[in-house]
């Protein structure tokens, strides 16, 4: 019968999307983020037929189901924590005890969806030449070289830093270089890390390493709100630097407000992500 005939694309040394051409007329497209979210790759037989979505087994859907619910929910319910504590430092009594503990509640969540994303990946159904197969529960594995591990690898250690940002804003009396070392430094690092997760997203369903716009791609706009949400986290972390003259934000009400849209964000995000399953 002969082999199938291949062709990879991705971006860099990344590969996203494969396509084998069977010797009977048969071309199945295997795609990285619709095989490890839906569970299915393209296959469309010979002529001029329309593909269908071939599916992995029914434990492989179970567990992606299962996986991205966790992970959505708890985005949605961490981007609403962080919201309110947010809502409380611009509207509200301002109490830094209170907006802390809110804030250390939402970033447990953000933990949690980070690490149930990196598991979505480690424990999605791998391909063999356009077969999905299910593989053995894993809770960990190092996969570099793969652009969704890597994404969502990224993104659990950029919600571990914000950890530490939080855990450290319960800390007083702390000097204005302590405030920024401690607190604003570990802030900016995680919203770095979290563009960078982003940055693969978009290499991830765009098959290069330039952003694209695919308005018709659900996972593209959940790939897309998460970015527009880092990139505001960015502005809000820019703008809470304590100046050591005066011992003031840069602009608190930026601080603030760029915290409150930009979480959001992320819960919009995962309300989008419980659509995105098998």
């Amino acid at each position: 019968m002969g082999q199938p005939e291949q062709r990879a694309e991705g971006a860099g040394p990344f590969v996203t999307r494969q396509t084998w051409h069977r010797p009977g007329g048969e071309t199945v497209v295997w795609e990285s983020r619709t095989a490890r979210r839906r569970g299915t790759v393209a296959v469309r037989p010979p002529g001029a037929a329309p593909s269908r979505q071939a599916p992995a087994d029914s434990v492989s859907v179970g567990r992606l189901r299962r996986l991205n619910a966790v992970a959505a929910t708890a985005f949605v319910v961490g981007g609403a924590l962080f919201a309110v504590g947010a809502g409380i430092a611009q509207f509200g009594s301002g109490d830094a005890l209170r907006c802390a503990s809110v804030y250390f509640a939402g970033g447990l969540f953000f933990n949690t969806g980070g690490y149930v994303s990196l598991l979505q990946v480690i424990n999605a159904p791998v391909h063999t030449e356009g077969r999905l197969v299910t593989p053995r529960w894993r809770w960990w594995t190092y996969e570099p070289m793969r652009v969704d591990w890597l994404s969502a690898f990224v993104l659990f250690a950029g919600t571990l830093v914000f950890a530490v940002n939080l855990v450290d804003s319960f800390l007083r009396g702390l000097s204005v270089q302590q405030i920024n070392r401690l607190i604003w430094v570990p802030d900016v690092i995680g919203c770095v890390l979290f563009l960078v997760s982003g940055h693969l997203g978009f290499a991830e369903i765009c098959h290069r390493g330039r952003p694209c716009a695919r308005p018709r791609s659900l996972g593209w706009w959940i790939v897309a709100v998460n970015q527009l949400g880092s990139v505001l986290f960015m502005v809000s972390a820019l703008t809470a630097f304590t100046r050591p003259a005066t011992g003031s934000l840069v602009n608190a009400d930026i601080a603030n407000w760029g915290t409150l849209t930009g979480a959001l964000c992320f819960s919009v995000a995962g309300v989008l992500q419980l659509r995105e399953r098998p």
